[in-house]
């Protein structure tokens, strides 16, 4: 009884702080929310890419590598999320089994991409999944209008790849872009089919936030499992791991921690935003990781100054592009109250 009390107190205390900051910053509780959700999802994505980059080159078996990254984030969520940690039923189960194909094959191409290619060739041509993710949901039954300024802000996407194609090494790069387009396919299909499950207005599933990130680990790890066997790589673990460094258990660990929270926090934010909106604040975050890549880590072929005027571009665009559908979502909304506003007046 007295911890029930003591608990109630610390709620309120904590309700009540939240209301001094948001009166203070002149938000509401759920921009809070939503800005909280992007900040800490944009760090660890950032820590994800390169933590990545540095692991699988120290440790280059992927397959291995992202098998172990799910385990030590189930462990994780088990260890110091659960409590908040949510499962309805076995039906809702049942039904993120969906995600975990495309969830599997979305980390595993891109520990393959980073393996074969630089870090901005991954960035540059991820930049061009909203319209890949615009492309799906033109299948929706009320697909989104497109405007002039989207269009234009997709033909900017592809002149920055292209921009980026011209000084690359396409002897040395042409698998790297295969497995980023494939990786692209894999994360827009993830985004949108985690998007239907958890939307309001589609009979989401009762899961929380953590109960989804360890679903989306802990169910992948059995795809995986086989997918170490069948790539032989089980046979490298052990001489792989003698050979392994002290720097390099640091980059598999990094890797590890920041893909438990990227996990969370990726479904954190795809519950406050919508998927293609999702895709664009993946582009946002990488101008960070491009400034890593030229003047902190070394590469084989260092980034002309026209390949880093690709990427920006790539990026700026993405940026245009969600503002240009940011304003379209708005005008449907405008439009869906209007006719209650008139007839109301009647």
């Amino acid at each position: 009884c007295g911890w029930s009390h003591k608990r109630e107190r610390h709620s309120t205390s904590r309700l009540g702080s939240m209301r001094v900051y948001e009166k203070a910053l002149g938000v509401s509780s759920r921009e809070m929310e939503t800005i909280s959700a992007v900040a800490s999802w944009t760090t660890c994505s950032i820590g994800m890419m390169v933590f990545n980059k540095l692991a699988i080159g120290a440790f280059p078996a992927a397959c291995t590598l992202t098998a172990i990254q799910m385990l030590v984030s189930s462990v994780l969520l088990l260890a110091f999320a659960r409590s908040s940690i949510h499962i309805g039923s076995w039906q809702d189960v049942w039904r993120w089994c969906m995600v975990v194909p495309l969830f599997v094959g979305m980390l595993l191409t891109s520990l393959l991409a980073l393996e074969h290619a630089p870090m901005s060739l991954v960035i540059a041509f991820r930049g061009t999944s909203p319209i890949l993710a615009l492309a799906v949901e033109r299948l929706y039954p009320e697909p989104l209008r497109v405007s002039a300024r989207m269009v234009a802000a997709m033909v900017a996407m592809c002149l920055g790849v292209a921009l980026y194609c011209r000084d690359m090494q396409w002897a040395e790069s042409r698998d790297g872009v295969l497995w980023v387009m494939l990786n692209s396919l894999f994360a827009v299909g993830d985004r949108l089919v985690q998007r239907y499950l958890l939307a309001k207005e589609q009979r989401p599933v009762d899961v929380s936030t953590t109960g989804v990130a360890l679903l989306n680990n802990a169910l992948s790890l059995v795809p995986m499992g086989f997918a170490v066997l069948l790539t032989g790589e089980f046979r490298q673990i052990v001489p792989l791991c003698r050979n392994l460094s002290g720097l390099g258990v640091f980059w598999v660990a990094a890797s590890c921690v920041v893909g438990c929270g990227i996990s969370f926090t990726g479904v954190w934010v795809q519950r406050l935003i919508a998927a293609t909106s999702f895709l664009v604040m993946v582009n946002v975050s990488k101008f960070a990781i491009i400034a890593l890549e030229v003047y902190a880590i070394k590469t084989k072929h260092p980034l002309t100054a026209v390949q880093v005027a690709g990427v920006a571009l790539t990026i700026v665009a993405g940026v245009w592009y969600a503002q240009a559908r940011r304003d379209i979502e708005d005008k449907n909304k405008d439009g869906e109250t209007l006719p209650l506003a008139i007839g109301g007046k009647a």
